[in-house]
């Protein structure tokens, strides 16, 4: 069966954490250090998952417990990718500052997002090395571009909102929505690159 994940469009991003407004209540997960990030982090993790698959119902539902230990988990198997990042930048950085600031922005745009998302699909410490998944932007360029300005324009919306502060979660839970929507609809429905963690259950290592 061939799974269609249609393009989310802008108003529709906009309009996604608003159909559950009193779950953007979560976002004050951010004020309790370490436990609170854990289980937001856990449930961004779900929520872009939900993207991924192309539901765009609004909010899901906080799990306290589970989103905790996912986020932690995470968290833990993201560090390889991170140290080796760091280390790359900082090497890059050590030869010529200029050409460290442009790797790092190119990285951070053309690289990074599907990456991520890759990772936070299979939720394997291989799968943020996965450098095939690339290949999705390589051979969609364009399309990606375009995702890209969407999600630049949305963060600035919600920047702006931050202002009487519902922008502020708004933006947490929205931050990758056209990313990983474009990585659904060029892995998820070819079964190219992904096949779906049952992360509810337990988290493959």
């Amino acid at each position: 069966m061939v799974i269609i994940i249609e393009n989310i469009s802008l108003s529709n991003a906009f309009k996604y954490p608003f159909k559950k407004p009193k779950r953007l209540l979560y976002a004050l997960l951010l004020l309790i250090p370490i436990f609170g990030w854990l289980i937001l982090f856990g449930y961004l993790v779900r929520l872009i998952n939900e993207f991924i698959e192309g539901r765009y119902e609004g909010p899901i539902k906080l799990n306290i417990m589970d989103d905790m230990s996912l986020g932690f988990t995470i968290f833990l198997k993201s560090l390889p990718f991170i140290i080796v990042y760091v280390i790359l930048i900082s090497a890059v950085n050590y030869v010529s500052e200029t050409f460290g600031i442009l790797l790092n922005l190119l990285l951070s745009v053309f690289v990074i997002p599907i990456l991520q998302v890759n990772f936070y699909r299979k939720q394997t410490i291989k799968s943020y090395f996965e450098f095939n998944v690339l290949n999705i932007v390589k051979n969609n360029l364009g399309s990606y571009v375009a995702v890209i300005l969407k999600q630049y324009a949305l963060t600035i919306i919600f920047l702006i909102l931050s202002i009487v502060l519902i922008g502020i979660p708004a933006m947490l839970f929205t931050d990758t929505i056209f990313v990983a929507n474009f990585y659904g609809k060029y892995t998820e429905a070819k079964n190219i690159f992904v096949s779906k963690p049952e992360y509810e259950d337990q988290v493959p290592v």
